[in-house]
């Protein structure tokens, strides 16, 4: 994106997964920089908005039920 302003950051992640990011951006000849921002593009606009597709107070209310109704839950399962 030219003329985008940048901010330099350096991240310690795993080795392994470092490596196949590595192999990936040269494989599809591309920069390391390309790959890592179009990944955290995808994950920030489309992973995070579908953690959060039932609101928090649905889960908390879920949650309290399953500790309730434990025992009930636990025969019914057997």
């Amino acid at each position: 994106m030219p003329g985008t302003m940048t901010k330099k950051f350096t991240p310690e992640i795993d080795a392994q997964l470092y490596e196949e990011f590595v192999a990936l951006a040269e494989k599809n000849g591309q920069s390391k920089r390309h790959v890592l921002e179009q990944a955290l593009r995808f994950y920030l606009h489309n992973v995070v908005p579908s953690q959060q597709l039932v609101r928090r107070e649905i889960m908390d209310a879920f949650e309290q039920s399953v500790v309730q109704n434990r025992d009930l839950l636990e025969r019914l399962a057997k």
